[in-house]
């Protein structure tokens, strides 16, 4: 019963709901063991001829008040406990959909989406179940349970009482016995379930790219192994879970062999009269739905402590980036200062940055290039502190950006990713997704800045379209468009484009580059790009390999240098005519 004292928070918060729920339960309790007594009177009535009109008319309006009772009550106590556990479930989620929203991108590399999906799903539910039905369960079998026993004591026979509940402290060893083998079995059912669910996320997301490789069946496989293996640990559960119900059954069955057995001596004895012996079997009747019940309570708790325990570590992991006490408030602003002695990834034994320093000024614009892998990538991680643990310090406007709360740092920067990402909803709320009161003026704006009104302007619905899971429907261009169409929507202090005109033409993306050095003219930007083309208009450029700076200086300055970048220059400027040679 663990799993109750650790969700003692949450019913303190409703003890007012689940006070009056465990209430009226006890009430519905207490109405239950009116028809067993009121039978036994009948038959003793009918056994000694008795019984009248008047009498039978008496007990059966008795019987119909109390019948109406219960129904009211089993309403109310049914809003009440499991309204309650509803309310929990969405708190629990909200928790945990806020607790992903704050973490760092290292809890991403090393949690599966599909994982985190059955967190707030499968488990979810099992937790419900056991603030709802665990609850009811708990408290109506020992309520019921021992009214029963007390009315089979008290107004029957003491005596057979104690006779029938001799097998009952076996059937508590068994239930036992069968929950922890419940609860160890369940925790791997669910961490099966979570591997498929992580399978299904991935196969359905890179469908494409199965299908290109022909690798279908290989994938329909290995989905089967990942299913087979959740039927597998699911029957294991069930298997334990089906001993429940026969094991109570057997034992309520030698209690109502004991009970008949003595209860008919004791007649034949005159201690007990027929009626008696109806109403006690008919008690017996009803605590075989107490120890049903036991062993359900066995079965939820289990299955709600193995789910609240995956919750609860998942919700004590800690993000790696928190703001500072006394964080400054401001959005950030002014120089940039990049001072990096040496940058390790978490769990990587080599230092992803080394040795990188470089300072721009506001309103200039940086140009990274360099081979995939150089540490391109990583100086970008760091600016939008998405890691932290580094040898040497950044500054943004003279002030650590450490010591910005994070959303006011991330608010001032517009960041495009190499990975474009869409939301499953139009174009339209697509570019106005940071600035959602924007006026559709200001979204072709930003499209147009992007030079990618025009094609929407082609699509069916316009800016109305539906561009489906992560853009599938958009090109690879049409997709990097939309995302800076998107990020010039915050009209950020700092642009970064990572990489983020690799699916548009030379022409398409001398357009947007002059659009942006038009219209953000005293703002920062910083270019990472493979095509020099893309930052030869840089103030500043920076050449990276092996995660160190190799070369720095504008472009003239570089090329006059006759290093690696005039080489990699020279090597596209030739590419480039021999493709317009080939045009031609």
């Amino acid at each position: 019963m663990k799993v109750f004292i650790e969700l003692g928070w949450y019913f303190k918060q409703r003890k007012k709901q689940y006070l009056t729920g465990i209430i009226l339960l006890i009430f519905v309790a207490f109405l239950q063991l009116l028809p067993p007594k009121i039978i036994g009177y009948v038959v003793d009535d009918i056994q000694k001829g008795t019984l009248t009109g008047g009498i039978l008319a008496k007990w059966l309006v008795v019987l119909a008040v109390a019948a109406l009772m219960m129904y009211v009550l089993r309403y109310y106590w049914r809003i009440m406990i499991f309204g309650s556990a509803v309310l929990l479930s969405r708190q629990l989620r909200q928790r945990l959909f806020h607790h992903f929203t704050q973490m760092s991108p290292s809890f991403y590399q090393k949690r599966r989406v599909g994982d985190l999906m059955a967190h707030a799903t499968n488990d979810l539910s099992a937790v419900q179940q056991t603030a709802g039905a665990g609850v009811l369960t708990l408290v109506d079998s020992f309520t019921s349970g021992s009214f029963v026993i007390l009315a089979m004591a008290l107004t029957i026979n003491w005596k057979l009482t104690l006779i029938a509940l001799i097998p009952m402290p076996f059937m508590i060893v068994l239930t036992s016995y069968y929950g922890k083998l419940l609860h160890e079995r369940f925790r791997y059912a669910q961490e099966a379930f979570s591997d498929l669910n992580d399978k299904t996320q991935e196969s359905i997301s890179g469908i494409k790219v199965i299908k290109t490789f022909g690798q279908e069946q290989e994938d329909i496989d290995d989905f089967t192994r990942l299913s087979g293996d959740v039927v597998d640990k699911n029957m294991r559960v069930a298997k334990v879970d089906s001993l429940f119900h026969p094991t109570i059954s057997f034992i309520v069955g030698i209690s109502f062999f004991l009970s008949i057995y003595f209860g008919s001596k004791f007649i034949l004895a005159g201690t007990m009269t027929l009626g008696d012996l109806v109403a006690f079997t008919a008690y017996l009747g009803l605590l075989v739905w107490p120890m049903l019940a036991f062993g359900w309570l066995f079965n939820i708790v289990e299955r709600g402590r193995a789910s609240y325990g995956r919750i609860t570590k998942l919700l004590n992991e800690k993000a790696e980036i928190e703001d500072q006490p006394n964080a400054v408030d401001l959005k950030a602003a002014g120089d940039l200062q990049f001072d990096i002695d040496e940058f390790t990834f978490p769990e990587d034994n080599e230092p992803a940055l080394r040795n990188v320093h470089f300072t721009l000024k506001r309103g200039e614009t940086l140009g990274i290039v360099g081979k995939t892998g150089s540490g391109k990538t990583t100086i970008l991680k760091l600016l939008l502190r998405e890691f932290e643990g580094y040898q040497g310090n950044i500054t943004y406007g003279g002030i650590p950006i450490k010591n910005y709360k994070r959303d006011r740092l991330r608010e001032s920067i517009g960041y495009v990713p190499q990975d474009h990402f869409l939301f499953s909803t139009t174009i339209a709320e697509n570019i106005a997704f940071t600035d959602t009161t924007a006026s559709k003026e200001q979204m072709i704006g930003a499209a147009k800045l992007a030079h990618i009104h025009e094609d929407i302007l082609g699509f069916t619905d316009g800016y109305e379209t539906i561009v489906g899971e992560r853009g599938v429907s958009l090109s690879g261009g049409q997709k990097q468009r939309i995302s800076i169409a998107r990020a010039l929507m915050m009209k950020p202090e700092l642009l970064i484009l990572d990489d983020s005109l690799s699916a548009v033409d030379a022409k398409t993306e001398e357009a947007i580059l002059q659009s942006l050095k038009e219209t953000r003219s005293g703002e920062t930007t910083i270019v990472t790009s493979h095509r020099l083309s893309a930052i030869e208009h840089a103030h500043q450029i920076i050449v990276m390999e092996g995660g160190t700076i190799i070369e720095n200086g504008s472009h003239e300055e570089l090329m006059a240098l006759g290093g690696q970048y005039k080489e990699m220059y020279e090597l596209q400027q030739l590419e480039a005519l021999v493709e317009k040679g080939g045009e031609m």
